[in-house]
Order: structure tokens, then sequence, then C-alpha cells
């Protein structure tokens, strides 16, 4: 079978289910993983051929995408920040929307350090908390951007913490500190064994309503983890309230807080921090103009 004949055919079976150019995409993903393809393949090589080796696993493949399975999941990976992180259905799958939230990290976490290059060999360890680190994305995306600072993350999953200590990077980014991950509860960080302050904690914590569920797509609520999506409709901002308590515990005087939020609840996320002892708490708005993250400190 020709590639273009399988993209044809592929994109006209999922367009069941996404957008005409999505499905173009989720393909082209599929594609350049079995086949080492790549974007272009199929408009500069029109006569490529599909080994046939490979066609029955391929075609399995989109018989997968067709029942709505996120196409990171079945080839086991997915891009954030310009990297490829691996990914199972116990983690979710990282959003472009996230990014920001690690870009502004970094940003703080390299002032942070450079402030303190004066002080030398004596100068304290620039600190990272990553709460619900999931598959470490943010985790790793941070250790890697600022080479010298100490990232921990946290995480209620076996399954999740199994995938963010599995991650593998190249020889360049060794001389980066690689982060540490340890099990403990967001609503319960009593229950976690932490040693010493953080100057910056880091949270993507669950903050989609249950009645949000009848608007989201089916690979999304069919797939990914509910429990690291969804909260009750009566307490929407109860992973909020736990990274709070955290920051309370180990949050390092003059540090600061950063957390991806739900942009319906953004005044009320806002006011709960200011509430729990923060007043420098202000909203940031994404690419699309809703507010995305809080940034919170004394």
């Amino acid at each position: 079978m020709l590639l273009t004949e399988f993209l044809k055919e592929g994109i006209s079976s999922l367009e069941k289910l996404y957008p005409e150019a999505e499905a173009r995409s989720i393909l082209t993903i599929l594609c350049e993983d079995r086949l080492g393809t790549k974007n272009y393949t199929h408009i500069v090589n029109p006569s490529y051929e599909i080994p046939k080796k490979k066609l029955p696993a391929l075609q399995s493949d989109l018989e997968r995408l067709c029942k709505g399975e996120p196409v990171q999941y079945i080839i086991g990976k997915a891009w954030f920040f310009g990297r490829s992180f691996k990914v199972s259905p116990a983690v979710l799958i990282p959003r472009p929307e996230t990014e920001m939230l690690v870009k502004e990290a970094i940003t703080i976490a390299s002032r942070m350090q450079r402030a303190r290059l004066p002080y030398g060999k004596a100068a304290s360890q620039v600190r990272i908390l990553d709460l619900g680190t999931g598959s470490g994305c943010i985790a790793w995306t941070v250790a890697l951007g600022v080479p010298g600072v100490k990232v921990v993350g946290v995480d209620i999953s076996e399954e999740a913490l199994m995938v963010a200590t599995s991650q593998e990077f190249s020889a360049e980014d060794r001389k980066a500190v690689f982060p540490e991950f340890i099990w403990g509860d967001i609503m319960d960080p009593g229950k976690c064994s932490l040693e010493g302050e953080f100057d910056i904690i880091l949270s993507n914590p669950p903050y989609i309503m249950e009645k949000e569920k009848e608007d989201m797509r089916p690979n999304v609520v069919g797939y990914e983890p509910h429990g690291a999506l969804f909260v009750p409709d009566t307490d929407p901002l109860c992973f909020y309230r736990g990274v709070a308590e955290w920051a309370g515990r180990y949050l390092r005087s003059g540090g600061c807080g950063i957390c991806e939020i739900n942009e319906m609840l953004g005044d009320q996320t806002a006011a709960l921090f200011r509430e729990a002892g923060y007043p420098k708490t202000e909203l940031v708005k994404d690419f699309n103009d809703r507010n995305r993250f809080v940034i919170f400190s004394r």
C-alpha cells in the first residue's frame, strides 16, 4: 500500500473524531514513529510504499486511533518543550499550554541562580518542587533548562512515578542535575518526608469539574487518567488548598509558586492563595487570552 493511500483512508476514518487537519497530523505522527517517514514524505515521494511487513501493525494502530485512543499512548511518547517524553495511560499527555508555566519557571529559576553567583561555592542551590508530577515533563524540562537547580517531583501514583523516573535524555543534558521523584499526596503534605525549603513550587493539579466532562473529547475522557483530570463540582479548588498547604510548609521566604488553573475559576483560585497568606498573587493568561495559571508569593 502506498503511504498516500494509507493517509487518505486513515484521514477519512478519523474524521468522525477529529477535524481533517488534526487527523492528518495524528497519522503523520504515527507514520513518523512506525515507518521513519517525515510529514512531507507523501508529497515529495508519492510512490513511497509501506513495507509489507509493517502494514498489519500500522493498520492495527489505525483501528486503535479510530476507537479514540490517543496516538501518544499508542507510540508511547509525546513532545513537550522540544523534547520527547515517555507517556502511558498512567499519566496525562503534556499540553502546549503547560509549556507557558514551564517557561515562566525557567525564567524565574534562572534569575534566582544568577543572583546567587556572587556567593560562589557558598551559594545555596535553587530548589524546585513539582507537585503532581505525572510524566515528569515539568520537572525534567525545568531541570534541563536551568542546569544546576535541584528539582523534586511528587506524585501519588506509583505508576506515574515509574514513568517519570524512566525518562531518558542525551549526554548533552548530563550537566543538569536530574530530578528526584518521590511519593506524596497533594491533599496531605504531612505524609511526605521532604527535607528543606524550596524556592519555587510548581503544580498542574486536577482542575476540570465533573460537569465539564460532557463537553470534552472521547479521546481524553475515555483514555487519560481521571484522577489527574477531574475534581468534584462541589469543591473544584480542593487541590489548590493542598498546594497552598505545601507552600506553607516548604516555600522559602522570597520564593514563589506557579499553578496551572481552570480558566473559569481564575478569580476564585487567586483569591484562595491570597487568603492563604500570599497577597502577591496574579493571574496570567495564555496565548488564547484565557486565564491559564497563577503566580503567588508573599
